[in-house]
């Protein structure tokens, strides 16, 4: 796959003169440090793509099948890279097919700048042909939206569109661009990044006094005990929690989007939060005296039942975004600020200390599960394949190096809690929206993120079908994305649920696939399908040493359920092993 090179300066010291709006777009995003676009041209936005025209060598282009896989690739871009990903999309449809990229990246705090086309300034309200409020429609799941109807704006509003983005919090900003604004020709004095905005404060003020107070909090504990979400990996704080955790000798546990800020195998790693999530750290949380969560927002699937969450601990939580601080669970102690600036002030004040027998609470409730569950998901001698089994190879075979980008069902669940992860922004996965079909146009912008490091989707049969057309731009641009499809021939996790819950009535879950091997060769993309234990790790290792993209079939259990598991109305607590 070719990766653009580092995008030459557009800034000038002498005004261009008679360019076109459009072009301003271009050279803008070449000043922001764009290098990758994901998107899909149509009317309202061809002038755009027009100027695109003179600068490819600059700004590479990826031709999506549909718009929703142009902004889970440029998700998958952004989780990977740490940088902004950008969308093109033109109006109405176009504009509309974004929206539930928006809402995911909205909810998972990921930076994306949208582009769209609009009809002409003096076409809005009158119902043109491809003309849709946008703007209205995309309110509620953008950090901030804007309509340009004049080329002279075009620059300060993308400016302002990185800066809110990537700052902060980060998330998704969508730019609507009349096409009279687009065809409008203004002398251009270059593109200067916003560095500031009045009444945008995005990272709140750090008050000593709480980081105080914090630390004594956790120097009095007797089982102090940490939850870390994706706000560590969003601050690019891996190194300053590492020295925390260590420092402290707390135990640490991750939501579902803070898996990989801190290596899998780290001995105060003690595992995944959550409705799947290992049984220690869930029970645990209702024993622990201090809780201390960083850069995580208490979702209720991490929480399950407030009223039976935690209620005997003290909590402190350090979060950028001070409307999470008491949302869901009343603070002892809120510390506000980016976490890369308030977990050194807090290391500096903790006493360096080893909660031994506290810790190995967590160790003797991990063996109990290994009992339970692990050992017949990842190594089962007999019997159906499974997903466990699948993910436990796959870390042998790629050392934990490997970025995973899961989709949403029993497989993401399985995959988030086997695999192994040395190196931070390595599990891209849809989080709070839990979007089927994220996986493999999220996978293709995830290699064009983190191009020298090996990307494998891992996908159900269900997602895959949603987004499947992704394959065409893996087929054309060449994107070496390594695809296992684990097929049960169920809608697997609402299957799982049906059975527990709802008497076995399977309603409308067990689907039928085309072989996904033929059509993955329809693509150019060769491939193959695993029926039997005895082939699994040799087709693996055959994927990932195939040069180029690679589908893998693999044919798991048709009725296996995912546990441990909190039934939903229940206490973290009451996990259940089987």
């Amino acid at each position: 796959m070719e990766v653009a090179t580092a995008p030459a300066k557009a800034n000038t010291t002498q005004p261009i003169m008679n360019i076109t709006g459009s072009e301003v777009v271009i050279r803008s995003l070449l000043a922001e440090g764009a290098s990758t676009v994901f998107g899909y041209p149509g009317g309202a936005i061809m002038p755009i793509y027009d100027a695109l025209y003179d600068f490819n060598d600059q700004l590479q282009h990826i031709l999506v099948r549909h718009e929703q896989g142009a902004i889970h690739a440029a998700q998958g871009f952004a989780r990977t890279s740490g940088k902004t990903g950008v969308v093109f999309a033109t109006s109405g449809p176009g504009a509309t097919n974004l929206v539930t990229g928006l809402a995911d990246a909205m909810i998972d705090s990921t930076p994306v700048v949208c582009i769209t086309g609009q009809v002409f300034a003096h076409l809005l309200g009158t119902d043109a042909f491809q003309e849709t409020d946008v703007i209205n429609i995309t309110a509620p799941v953008t950090k901030w939206n804007y309509q340009v109807t004049d080329a002279s704006e075009i620059s300060e509003v993308i400016a302002k569109a990185f800066y809110i983005a990537s700052s902060g919090r980060p998330g998704p900003v969508l730019v609507d661009i009349t096409k009279n604004a687009q065809v409008q020709k203004i002398d251009f004095a270059g593109h200067t990044p916003c560095k500031h905005i009045r009444s945008y404060r995005p990272k709140p003020q750090v008050r000593s006094e709480f980081v105080e107070a914090a630390a004594k909090l956790i120097n009095e504990a007797e089982r102090p005990y940490i939850l870390f979400g994706q706000g560590v990996i969003l601050g690019n704080a891996e190194a300053e929690f590492k020295a925390f955790v260590e420092k402290s000798g707390i135990p640490a546990a991750w939501t579902l989007l803070g898996l990989s800020a801190l290596p899998t195998d780290h001995p105060l790693n003690v595992g995944m939060l959550g409705m799947h999530g290992n049984y220690g750290p869930n029970v645990l949380t209702n024993e622990c005296d201090v809780l201390i969560a960083i850069g995580m927002r208490f979702d209720d699937r991490v929480t399950g039942r407030l009223d039976k969450y935690a209620k005997q601990a003290k909590i402190i939580h350090l979060d950028i975004d001070p409307a999470e601080i008491d949302k869901n669970v009343k603070a002892t102690v809120p510390v506000w600020g980016d976490c890369k600036e308030t977990l050194p002030l807090l290391t500096n004040l903790v006493a360096q200390k080893q909660h031994t027998a506290w810790v190995q609470r967590f160790r003797d409730m991990m063996e109990d599960e290994k009992q339970a569950v692990i050992n017949h998901e990842c190594d089962p001698r007999s019997g159906e394949m499974t997903m466990g089994e699948v993910i436990n190879l796959l870390n042998k075979l790629t050392n934990g190096d490997a970025v995973i980008v899961t989709d949403v069902g029993q497989h993401q669940m399985v995959a988030c809690r086997y695999a192994t992860f040395n190196k931070s922004r390595s599990n891209v996965t849809s989080g709070g929206l839990g979007t089927m079909g994220f996986a493999l146009p999220a996978a293709i912008g995830a290699k064009y993120g983190a191009p020298n490091r090996p990307v494998v989707a891992v996908i159900g049969d269900g997602g895959f079908q949603m987004t499947l057309q992704e394959l065409g731009t893996i087929m054309q641009f060449g994107a070496d994305v390594k695809i296992i499809i684990l097929n049960n021939n169920f809608l697997g996790m609402v299957r799982q649920w049906q059975e527990l819950f709802l008497e076995k009535r399977y309603s409308f879950v067990d689907i039928t696939s085309p072989d996904f091997v033929q059509v993955a060769k329809g693509y150019y993309i060769d491939g193959q399908r695993i029926t039997d234990r005895s082939n699994l790790e040799a087709g693996l290792q055959t994927m990932l040493n195939h040069k180029g993209s690679y589908l893998l079939e693999v044919m798991v259990a048709k009725e296996n359920n995912v546990f441990p598991m909190v039934p939903q109305g229940c206490g973290v607590a009451e996990i259940r092993l089987k």
